[in-house]
């Protein structure tokens, strides 16, 4: 019988009470980030915040407090108070006018743009012969910038002598003379009409790409049920489509009067925001950035802007964190 070889003891873990002992996997596990990770978040969170609130946040702190001082960038700033706002609602003769192009801006959108936006998603959602094709073509104006697109519009209002292409299809139709040919961006009553149909171009295919996506997230069960009770397409859209699109139309409403509000680029490139094209926005470049630079009336506009603008912002967000809630 062979003779079992002596087992070596190994010694029982002893526990103190009171205290832990971490594996090393629980280790890895609360270990702080390393160097490499610290630089790599400094430099893709830490920077982007940093020029986020130095260019935006910093320069809205700055515009408010030059809005109650009186520079031209050069001289010493002198605090006036109330002063540039008691001239912008009293004796500036373009505030009100351009208060009133911003909102006809806004009313061309809402009941305009936004609603032929919202036509043509419905009808794309149909699934018809061509969707994608009708899809790049209305949403081909989005990708251009309003630059771009205020540029475009120049030439197609150009006048007949400059080549202009509605000038001169209106003529060879024989609708209008060359002598009666209209002046679209230069007569101060029918300008703000044709910057309104260039303006519009574009923020249909935004509203239109915007509501194709929330369609596109309805549940089709929703639909067959509408229509084994009996209901039409069009009972079907505004009794069940239309109310589960709410939060996609809370944001619509909100980008629509954003958008209104912060209409400059096919303004300025028209005529600088001029003889009939006044908007807010204008004011404000037109006064900081001119011969005068009255930076601290600018600011004043743009104080004024920025507390309109806040207004639909609180209510989506007043919205949003209600349905939070409930």
């Amino acid at each position: 019988m062979s003779k079992l070889e002596p087992q070596a003891l190994t010694p029982a873990p002893t526990t103190v009470v009171g205290a832990r002992v971490a594996s090393p996997r629980k280790r890895r596990r609360y270990s702080l980030l390393s160097g490499r990770d610290k630089i790599l978040l400094f430099f893709m969170v830490g920077v982007p915040l940093a020029i986020f609130l130095v260019l935006i946040w910093g320069m809205t702190l700055v515009s408010v407090g030059l809005a109650f001082t009186n520079w031209d960038g050069v001289q010493p700033i002198k605090f006036v108070g109330l002063d540039n706002f008691t001239q912008l609602f009293t004796t500036y003769p373009f505030f009100w006018p351009a208060l009133s192009h911003n909102v006809l801006w806004l009313l061309v959108f809402v009941f305009f743009a936004t609603p032929m936006g919202i036509l043509l998603a419905v009808c794309l959602d149909r699934q018809m012969r061509g969707t994608s094709i009708y899809q790049t073509i209305f949403f081909t104006p989005v990708v251009l910038s309003l630059a771009l697109v205020g540029f475009i519009w120049e030439l197609q209002y150009s006048p007949l002598a400059g080549n202009g292409f509605i000038d001169s299809a209106l003529v060879s139709l024989g609708i209008v003379s060359p002598a009666n040919a209209p002046d679209w961006l230069g007569n101060s009553s029918i300008n703000i009409w044709a910057v309104l149909i260039a303006a519009s171009w574009r923020h249909i295919g935004y509203i239109m790409v915007l509501y194709l996506a929330g369609l596109k997230s309805v549940d089709p069960s929703l639909r067959e049920a509408a229509a084994i009770d009996g209901a039409n397409e069009r009972q079907t859209f505004f009794h069940v489509v239309f109310p589960v699109m709410a939060p996609i139309n809370v944001v619509i409403v909100v980008v629509t009067v954003i958008e209104s509000l912060r209409a400059f680029d096919i303004a300025y490139i028209v005529n600088h925001g001029k003889n009939g094209l006044e908007l807010l926005s204008t004011l404000i470049t037109n006064n900081s950035i001119s011969e005068a630079s009255l930076l601290g009336f600018g600011s004043a506009i743009a104080v004024v802007l920025l507390v309109i603008s806040l207004v639909p912002i609180a209510i989506y967000l007043t919205r949003v964190m209600r349905s939070e809630e409930s």
